[in-house]
């Protein structure tokens, strides 16, 4: 029996060697023949994908896709239905002859059974199709790849209908056995990669948890309690400015007409001042339209109108040598930055009787006429949405049933440690498994530690989904193979950010990748980093990776606040079809990373906070590991920057003439306090966790996390202002000039900086290590940082809970005083429109509930 199967393997081999001559022999005649070979719609995907990344195949496969491409372009739907028609009857031919096959004892010339055995005796069979058509039947076809001249397919026992080649099933399977495969294929997992499959959606329950009546009518009374006070606070900011408006006209306020502006749904208006999204009352310039939000016409009143000029961020590029430690170019001179704002100041002040005249032309308006209260909403639509939201609480006919949300003492299993702050009860942070979130008691111990403003991590979230791929391989496969050839044309060339220098760089898709895996250096062998963000854009996320968003959006915990559809207490789910909806995601970010510290170039997001609350989930992770040669070159090189710190440290402090020489070898003793510090190893429980003691065997996370609680900003803002000039920027350069520390997202705090802050402020985040499968919840308002301790995949949505509202609009004002043209400043969230529609929703769905009930 082993010699029949040693012969069996050698045959295999042998065949296998003149495939490998035929396929070589077909890429050169494919280039002289790629229009003639229109018509048979096969796939050379997997020769592409294959042999280590080769030029001439790359070359061949985008070739051969581009021309696909267009001839699916032109007549799309008709090879749909073509190719699906065509699909469903080789399916059928395929099952027949299959169970003919492995049935009968006779051999037949098409198709010979080969017995695999597993390590417990039980065998599989392979179909083997090597060779023509028989008896006139087709041939077996891969449903990965679509190719009938594969030598060997493994068919479903389950479905009986799909069968993968052997080759398919190790390149884009690796972690799926031909057994698991025979078992229950790809397809009936609902985890199948091949280009339809990845191109369609559908195929997956995305919300796990179906919620009950009375679950339906907790969540609305919380969801109505929750968003009453601040529909409120719009409506009593409406009626401070209707009073001004009878104040002005010199008529009582219920006699006020107030005219509508046109506004359709599909339009956004914003304050032309401060940028701030306009939902109803405004002012508006009969002459000129320029449209003035309610908060700039009471801070033009009270005379503290923030002019918000813009301002000049200035980056020298001081060259290769001075980014890696050495000396600037001989031209470069020190960089002259502007002070302050440099538009000129144009005084703009309200009229004695206390109305606004359009903006001045420096300004952007008019300077003429006087602006004209307009409404968008029909009138009194706010102050009735309120009267109806108190009195639907207050219905006899619906039990007042909003839970009591008490924290109970949790087992250790579901909290993790991340700070060590003295007198805090808040250094473990809730750490549920994705099998705990669907109980309801867990989700409600999720909202009361949302609620006080701390970050969550849901462990194994993917293994509650059907186990897509989410190799970056497998998502670029699905854009290159896209319909639509503008979008598969642009997949061979990516923008990537080089973190050490901070600089935007176009590289081929396939070199990213390869570095994704094994890793990229400069000449000095100091790692590179590289970084994707936001691929492919999340407003086609969904259109161009229908399947990975279905799969993303069903591995999301607590869906009844993330699911970016239909989530119950998700605010951004809340706006109606016709209304343009801000872009929360998914987003998908793909960046290289290491597990050492380089201190310049690390691959982070650094310091900011969101105007949302968001949830970030790690798909996919690959391990650089550093030879020895590198890691010398890093250190010596490490020494070499710490140098060059000093010393412009001590240029600042002594003047630019000065231009001391400070090396680390003239002072011994300051190089051993740096080198000793940077090299200190944390002890169990210290200051900062999430860097287990040597010696220890824990696997080690994807991403290393800092989150800042929100009591703790105002001296975080100090600190960063005090060491700004600590810290480099775009082209290593140092941080010349500060807007705002964090919205400026020009730092990000080392070990070092992070023991410095705590010693000097006593302030020290939550650090936790991301593992892969883990979903980190990250409430709005809170300032966070990552570091890539692998390259990551990470996908991660926005979301609006109720429990955080008033920080997104805490974060919306501050956004607004920020200069014109800083990249923060647009109110993309639109925080008081989702108010008013998900209140609005929700009064609307329990009184219908109430009536049904009478």
């Amino acid at each position: 029996m082993w010699n029949g199967r040693r012969l069996v393997e050698k045959l295999h081999l042998r065949k296998e060697r003149e495939l490998e001559k035929l396929s070589a022999q077909m890429t050169r005649e494919f280039q002289r023949s790629v229009r003639r070979n229109l018509k048979k719609n096969e796939s050379f995907e997997d020769e592409f994908y294959m042999d280590g990344w080769q030029e001439d195949t790359e070359a061949w496969c985008l070739i051969k896709m581009k021309t696909r491409n267009r001839t699916r372009y032109s007549d799309d739907e008709t090879m749909k239905r073509s190719s699906r028609n065509a699909m469903e009857k080789n399916i059928k031919s395929r099952h027949s002859s299959l169970i003919t096959s492995s049935s009968s004892n006779s051999s037949s010339s098409s198709r010979s059974s080969v017995s695999v055995l597993n390590s417990d005796g039980n065998s599989i069979e392979k179909c083997a199709a090597s060779n023509m058509k028989g008896n006139g039947e087709e041939q077996l076809k891969c449903h990965q790849c679509m190719r009938n001249d594969r030598r060997t397919v493994v068919p479903c026992t389950k479905c009986k209908q799909k069968l993968y080649c052997i080759r398919c099933i190790k390149q884009w399977y690796p972690n799926m056995a031909e057994e698991e495969i025979a078992e229950l294929c790809p397809f009936c997992r609902g985890n199948c990669n091949c280009n339809i499959c990845l191109h369609s959606s559908g195929r997956i329950k995305t919300s796990k948890r179906d919620i009950t009546d009375n679950e339906k009518v907790q969540h609305l009374q919380y969801l109505i309690n929750s968003l009453l006070p601040f529909l409120k606070q719009i409506r009593e900011e409406q009626t401070q400015e209707i009073d001004m408006e009878a104040t002005i006209r010199g008529i009582p306020s219920y006699a006020i007409q107030i005219p509508q502006s046109l506004c359709p749904n599909d339009e956004r208006v914003y304050c032309n001042h401060c940028a701030t999204s306009i939902v109803d009352l405004h002012r508006s310039c009969p002459k000129c339209s320029y449209e003035l939000c309610l908060s700039c016409c009471r801070e033009i009143r009270r005379g503290d109108l923030f002019r918000g000029g813009e301002v000049v961020f200035q980056y020298l590029n001081r060259g290769y040598d001075y980014i890696h430690g050495g000396d600037p170019h001989a031209d470069s001179r020190s960089l002259e930055i502007s002070n302050g704002h440099v538009e000129p100041l144009t005084e703009w002040n309200a009229n004695k009787d206390g109305s606004v005249t359009c903006a001045p032309k420096e300004m952007g308006g008019c300077g003429n006429s006087v602006l004209e209260l307009k409404c968008i909403l029909p009138e009194d639509w706010i102050s009735k949405l309120e009267e109806r939201a108190k009195n639907i609480l207050k219905n006899p006919e619906i039990e007042r049933t909003i839970p009591i949300r008490k924290c109970y003492q949790n087992s250790t299993r579901m909290l993790r440690r991340a700070a060590s702050r003295e007198g805090s009860n808040d250094i473990y942070l809730y750490c549920p498994s994705s099998r705990d979130v669907l109980e309801e008691d867990k989700f409600l111990h999720f909202q009361r530690h949302w609620a006080n403003g701390e970050p969550v991590i849901v462990r194994n979230v993917l293994e509650q989904t059907a186990g897509l791929s989410w190799e970056p391989m497998v998502m670029w496969r699905a854009l290159c193979e896209n319909v639509d050839p503008r979008i598969s044309s642009k997949m061979s060339e990516v923008k990537a950010i080089d973190c050490l220098a901070g600089c935007e760089v176009e590289i081929s898709t396939r070199l990213f990748f390869k570095g994704y895996t094994g890793g990229r250096r400069y000449d000095n062998l100091w790692p590179e980093m590289l970084k994707l963000k936001d691929w492919p854009p999340s407003d086609k996320f969904e259109d161009l990776l229908p399947r990975h968003c279905d799969e993303f959006i069903s591995a999301l915990p607590f869906q009844e606040y993330t699911d970016p559809r239909a989530g119950f207490l998700n605010l951004a789910a809340k706006l109606p079809p016709s209304v343009i909806k801000p872009d929360l995601g998914p987003k998908t970010y793909i960046a290289y990373g290491i597990s050492e510290e380089l201190g310049r170039g690390d691959s982070v997001t650094k310091l900011h906070c969101d105007l949302s609350d968001a949830v970030n989930i790690l798909t996919h992770t690959a391990e650089v590991v550093l030879d020895e040669e590198q890691r010398s070159a890093v250190e010596s090189l490490k020494r070499k920057h710490r140098a060059q710190d000093e010393k412009e440290r001590l240029d600042q402090e002594i003047g630019w003439a000065a231009n001391k020489e400070v090396y680390l070898s003239n002072n011994p003793s300051e190089s051993n306090d740096i080198v000793g510090v940077l090299e200190e190893e944390p002890e169990e429980g210290s200051t900062f966790p999430g860097f287990p003691p040597e010696g220890k065997t824990e696997e080690t996370g994807g991403a290393l996390w800092d989150i800042f609680r929100r009591e703790d900003v105002p001296k975080l803002l100090e600190y960063l202002t005090n060491h700004s000039k600590e810290f480099r920027h775009t082209y290593c350069s140092p941080v010349e000039q500060v807007v705002h520390p964090i919205h400026d997202q020009s730092f990000y705090l080392t070990l070092e900086h992070k023991r410095k802050l705590k010693e000097e402020f006593g302030v020290e985040p939550w650090t936790f290590e991301q593992k892969l499968g883990e979903a980190v919840f990250i409430p709005a308002g809170c300032p966070h940082q990552v570091r890539n301790l692998k390259s990551c995949t990470k996908v991660a949505v926005d979301f609006v809970s109720p429990e955080n509202v008033h920080e997104c609009i805490r974060l919306t004002e501050e956004f607004r005083r920020l200069p014109k043209n800083h990249k923060a400043r647009e109110d993309k969230l639109e925080v008081r429109k989702m108010i008013l529609h998900a209140a609005q929703q929700a009064v609307q769905d329990l009184e219908e509930f109430a009536s049904a009930k009478i």
